[in-house]
């Protein structure tokens, strides 16, 4: 099983540091490079670029949640999200089409929940 994962390319998990500007404010944001691949398609994705997507994400959080505990952690899920909707059929994989075109309710319909939390649901009922 292990195979499958230590065969990933080094370069995916090294970390990088990008400055990236949330209202003027020059923010350091530290992932993996993976996790900026997968910004970089989702920013593409719509014409826009990472700086102005995480400040799109920023914004969009702050004003759902209030406040921003942990903007890098949110990130990262956003890119495993984006992947497993992707799978799921929610996202198409045609790059073409924008995710801002997308009916959010259609979407999230399509997601799947884990394993362990599906579990714990059909005992509950």
């Amino acid at each position: 099983m292990c195979q499958v994962f230590i065969n990933a390319d080094p370069h995916q998990y090294e970390c990088r540091v990008r400055s990236v500007r949330l209202h003027g404010v020059a923010t350091s944001i530290r992932l993996e490079n993976l996790f900026w691949s997968v910004l970089d398609d989702i920013a593409q994705r719509d014409g826009m670029s990472v700086p102005q997507l995480c400040t799109k994400l920023y914004d969009e959080l702050v004003q759902a949640r209030g406040a921003v505990d942990n903007f890098a952690s949110f990130l990262r899920v956003s890119c495993g999200r984006y992947l497993a909707l992707q799978l799921s059929g929610g996202i198409p994989q045609d790059a073409s089409i924008p995710i801002s075109s997308l009916n959010a309710q259609r979407v999230l319909a399509t997601e799947r929940l884990p394993v362990r939390t599906a579990g714990l649901h059909a005992r509950a009922a």
